[in-house]
């Protein structure tokens, strides 16, 4: 439950303060650390490391 909390405070934080900008900076990162997490733990973990 707080981790939706912390994205509400995050969404109302960037309302609030006209910060949109934000928005697609910290999706992006997201989803890098989740790759990087998802390929630390599997059998494609050699394929996605020739990407970077």
């Amino acid at each position: 439950m707080a981790k939706w909390e912390l994205v509400k405070e995050f969404w109302d934080f960037l309302k609030h303060r006209k910060r949109y900008w934000l928005a697609p900076i910290v999706l992006i990162i997201m989803l890098l650390s989740f790759l990087f997490v998802f390929a630390q733990s599997s059998a494609i973990a050699p394929f996605i490391y020739t990407l970077f």
